[in-house]
């Protein structure tokens, strides 16, 4: 168990590394399954992955600019996003030359920035898994897509229930079977539907008619 901490712990520091040389970002490592919230990392390994002074991420916690979590005992414990955004500061300090309170709304702005992208790439998964419907009662609302099948036969059920008087169980009533009378061999069978198994209806005559109701699903 101990083989397989330290395990992951390398993985996340060599996550934490490609992050500081720009050869990975948060969005990345979301993407492939780190946990990038993961108070993993102390404050001395955090300070050689970063390429920072200790001193400094402590200065940087009591400014409020990166607050790492704390373990019970008070201890700092640092994440992914932080080493992303300690690397930024750096960076932001040292090439730019900006200073902490332009730093801290550079930051701000730019989590910001990212939690929209991972909004927005989770609603576009999302969409992937689900279909929208229109209900009975006009109103269009979404649905996930594991649920198509059941919507689909409770739509058929729907159907059967609320045919118009003329479609009986039996087969077409009134017009509709005075359509039918006539066919017969061939011509029947193609002209019906359901046959011994079921219904029969004319092929032309279509049971969505004005005073019926039904239920239409996209995303098939």
């Amino acid at each position: 168990m101990a083989r397989g901490a330290n395990q992951m712990r390398q993985l996340y520091a060599m996550c934490a590394t490609a992050i500081v040389l720009g050869r990975a970002d948060l969005d990345g490592a979301d993407e492939v399954g780190f946990d990038i919230e993961l108070p993993i990392f102390t404050v001395g390994q955090t300070a050689e992955l970063a390429n920072m002074h200790p001193q400094t991420l402590r200065q940087y916690d009591r400014l409020g600019l990166i607050r790492p979590q704390r373990t019970d005992g008070g201890a700092r414990r640092y994440c992914l996003r932080d080493i992303a955004r300690l690397a930024r500061a750096q960076r932001l300090s040292q090439d730019e030359g900006i200073n902490l309170s332009g730093i801290a709304r550079i930051l701000e702005l730019e989590e910001e920035n990212r939690q929209l992208r991972r909004e927005v790439k989770r609603m576009q998964t999302a969409s992937g898994d689900s279909v929208f419907a229109a209900g009975r009662d006009g109103n269009i609302v979404e649905v996930q897509r594991s649920n198509r099948a059941r919507l689909w036969r409770n739509a058929i059920r729907h159907e059967v229930r609320e045919l118009p008087g003329r479609f009986t169980a039996s087969g077409v009533t009134g017009a509709g079977a005075s359509g039918m009378s006539g066919a017969s061999g061939a011509g029947a069978n193609a002209g019906s539907v359901g046959g011994a198994d079921g219904p029969s209806r004319s092929a032309d005559i279509s049971p969505y008619i004005d005073d019926s109701k039904s239920m239409v699903l996209w995303g098939w």
